[in-house]
C-alpha cells in the first residue's frame, strides 16, 4: 500500500512517523509533501527511508491512499490542486481536517461519487496511542477495514456514522485537554501534600495510565474499580465524596456537552 501524506506538520508528521513503525506500510511507500523545505527536511530526519516532495500533483500519482493533513482552511486549496490528477476508480482519499464534512469535501473535488473517509485522531497520535474516529463515505466494507487497520497501528480505531464525528471529538479529542487539566490539578494537589512538581505529576501521569489499562485490559468498569479501594469509613470514599460536593462529574459532563 503507497501512501501519500499532503501536509507534514504535526499531525502529518505524526502519522507517516507511526505508519513507518507499524506492519503494513515500510518508509519508502510514504510520500510527504509540505511547502517548507525545512519541514521536509525534519520528517526525513525523523522518519529515514521516507519520500518528499513539495508537489502534491506528483505526490499523489502513484498512491493508494491520499491523507490530507493540512489544516481545515486549506483543504479547499489542495484538493482543487490535486483533484485532477486522482484516480478515483482506484484511490482512497482520507481527510483529517475537523469540520470539514463529506459534502464539502465532494463539492472541492467537483466529483459525484469519491471513496471519502474523515479521519479524527487525537493527539496521542505522536506516541502511536491515539483514539481515532473513521467514518467512510462510497467505501466498500473492505476499504473500510483497510482504513481502520491503518489508523489501529496508531493506537485504537472506531469506524463511527459521520454524524457521531463531533461528539467522538469532543470525548477523545477535547478530551486529551479534559485528562490534561486533571492531570494538572492532581500534580498542583501533590505539591500541596509534600512532593517536588515533577514527581508528583510523574506519580499523577503512572497512576491515570494505570487506571486506563484497568479498564482496556480487564473489561471492568470505573465503578467496580472504586469499589476495590473505598473502604467504609476509608480516606478514598472521603476524597471522592468531597470532589462530588464540589460538582465534580457535573463539571465533566458538562464540558463535553459544550464541546459539542
Amino acid at each position: 500500500m503507497k501512501i501519500a501524506i499532503l501536509g507534514s506538520g504535526n499531525m502529518g508528521g505524526a502519522i507517516a512517523k507511526g505508519l513507518s513503525q507499524g506492519s503494513i506500510v515500510k518508509a519508502s511507500d510514504i510520500i510527504c509533501t509540505a511547502k517548507s523545505a525545512a519541514t521536509l527536511q525534519k520528517i526525513q530526519e525523523e522518519v529515514p527511508g521516507i519520500n518528499t516532495s513539495q508537489c502534491n500533483r506528483e505526490a499523489v500519482k502513484d498512491a493508494d491512499v491520499i491523507i490530507v493533513a493540512v489544516k481545515p482552511w486549506f483543504v479547499a486549496a489542495v484538493l482543487d490542486e490535486i483533484r485532477e490528477s486522482i484516480d478515483y476508480s482506484r484511490q482512497m482519499i482520507i481527510s483529517v481536517a475537523a469540520g470539514v464534512n463529506f459534502a464539502q469535501l465532494k463539492e472541492y473535488l467537483q466529483f459525484d461519487n469519491p471513496v471519502l473517509f474523515r479521519v479524527i485522531p487525537n493527539t496521542a497520535i505522536a506516541v502511536r496511542c491515539s483514539m481515532t474516529f473513521v467514518a467512510s463515505c462510497n467505501a466498500t466494507a473492505e476499504q473500510e477495514s483497510a482504513v481502520v487497520a491503518l489508523f489501529e497501528e496508531l493506537g485504537c480505531a472506531m469506524l463511527v456514522d459521520e454524524a457521531q464525528i463531533a461528539a467522538g471529538t469532543a470525548l477523545a479529542s477535547c478530551g486529551i485537554a479534559y485528562a490534561m487539566r486533571y492531570i494538572r490539578a492532581a500534580t498542583e494537589g501533590g505539591v500541596e501534600l509534600g512532593f517536588r512538581p515533577a514527581v508528583a505529576q510523574k506519580i499523577v501521569s503512572y497512576t491515570v495510565q494505570g487506571a486506563a489499562q484497568l479498564l482496556l485490559q480487564s473489561g471492568s468498569n470505573p465503578e467496580t474499580e472504586i469499589d476495590k479501594v473505598t473502604t467504609p469509613g476509608g480516606i478514598t470514599i472521603k476524597g471522592l465524596n468531597e470532589m462530588e460536593h464540589c460538582g465534580f462529574s457535573s463539571a465533566v459532563i458538562k464540558g463535553l456537552k459544550a464541546s459539542k
